[in-house]
C-alpha cells in the first residue's frame, strides 16, 4: 500500500512538474504585462487583463518572443495603461538597435518630430560590437505614446522588437533596422517634383536616376548646399556653391541612395519652389 501511494505521489509530482513547463509563456506574458503598468492598477484589474490577454498566444510572434506592441495596444485600448502625467516631468527615453547610428538617428528623430517631439537633447549614445544606444531627455506631459511612435518607425521600415517601461516615466525601445529606409520623396520618372518652402533641409530618394535639374525662382536668394549619401546614409560628398543660382545640375554618381538639399547660409532664402527634374535615370 505504501509503495502505491509513493508511486502516485511521484507520477503525480512528474504531472504537475510537465504542466508548470508548458506554462512559461503565461508566466513571461505576464511579467511584462506587469512591468507596463502601475502595480496598483495590475492588482486591481487582474482578473480583466487575464480575459483580455485570451488567448495569450496571439500576443507572440514566429519568433516565440512577445509582441510588445501588440500587449501596449491591448493595455490602451481597455484603458489599464496611463501615458499622461499629473504635471510636466522630465523623461528619458533609451532606444537601441544594431543599424547604422547615424542612419538610426536620422530616422528616429524625424518620427519623433512628426510625434510632436521637438525639443529633447541627447543624454547618452554608446556605440560597441552589437548595438548602438541612443538616450534622450526631454520634460513633457505625457509618455511618447509607443503604438503612434511604432507606426512612424514602420512609415521607415523599422519594427519596434521590445519595449520596456525603466520606471514611471522612462521607457527603452529595441529597434529592428533590417529594412530601413527614409520616408522621403522619391524621383523615379519624367514628372517634376516641386519643393515648397520648408524650416528643413529637403531629402530625397535619388536611387532610380543619375541626373537632376534643379530650377530656382528669380526671386530666391538660393546659395545651394548639396549632401550625397549612400543606402545606409554615410555621406559621400557636399557641394556648396557660394553664389546665388537660379539653375545647376545635379550629378548623383556611384552609390547615391539620397541627397539634403539646403541653403549655404539659411532656408529662408527659398521664399519659392524648387523645381526638380530628372534628365538621366539609371539602368537597372
Amino acid at each position: 500500500m505504501v509503495k502505491i501511494v509513493l508511486i502516485f505521489t511521484l507520477v503525480f509530482s512528474f504531472l504537475h512538474a510537465d504542466k508548470q513547463k508548458s506554462l512559461p509563456s503565461d508566466d513571461v506574458l505576464m511579467k511584462k504585462i506587469k512591468s507596463l503598468v502601475n502595480p496598483a492598477t495590475f492588482a486591481k484589474d487582474k482578473a480583466y487583463i487575464d480575459i483580455i490577454f485570451t488567448p495569450r498566444s496571439d500576443y507572440y510572434g514566429n519568433d516565440g518572443k512577445i509582441n510588445s506592441v501588440k500587449v501596449i495596444k491591448t493595455l490602451k485600448d481597455n484603458g489599464i495603461l496611463n501615458l499622461f502625467f499629473k504635471k510636466p516631468r522630465e523623461i528619458d527615453i533609451s532606444f537601441k538597435t544594431s543599424g547604422e547610428p547615424l542612419f538610426f538617428i536620422k530616422i528616429m528623430s524625424d518620427s519623433l518630430r512628426n510625434i510632436g517631439y521637438y525639443r529633447y537633447v541627447t543624454k547618452e549614445s554608446n556605440l560597441n560590437d552589437s548595438e548602438f544606444t541612443w538616450i534622450i531627455s526631454l520634460t513633457s506631459e505625457y509618455a511618447a505614446d509607443p503604438i503612434i511612435l511604432s507606426q512612424e518607425l514602420e512609415k521607415n521600415g523599422c519594427k519596434i522588437i521590445d519595449i520596456s517601461r525603466e520606471t514611471q516615466s522612462d521607457w527603452a525601445y529595441v529597434i529592428d533596422m533590417q529594412n530601413a529606409k527614409l520616408n522621403v520623396d522619391t524621383i523615379s520618372n519624367d514628372d517634376e517634383l516641386r519643393l515648397k518652402r520648408s524650416l528643413y533641409a529637403y531629402w530625397l530618394d535619388v536611387s532610380k536616376v543619375n541626373k537632376i535639374e534643379v530650377s530656382s525662382s528669380t526671386r530666391n536668394d538660393w546659395y545651394p548646399y548639396i549632401a550625397y549619401y549612400d543606402k545606409s546614409l554615410k555621406l559621400l560628398r557636399v557641394t556648396k556653391i557660394d553664389t546665388k543660382k537660379t539653375n545647376i545640375t545635379l550629378n548623383m554618381g556611384e552609390n547615391t541612395y539620397y541627397i539634403k538639399i539646403s541653403d549655404i547660409y539659411t532656408l529662408k532664402n527659398i521664399k519659392d519652389d524648387l523645381v526638380l527634374k530628372p534628365t538621366m535615370k539609371k539602368v537597372d
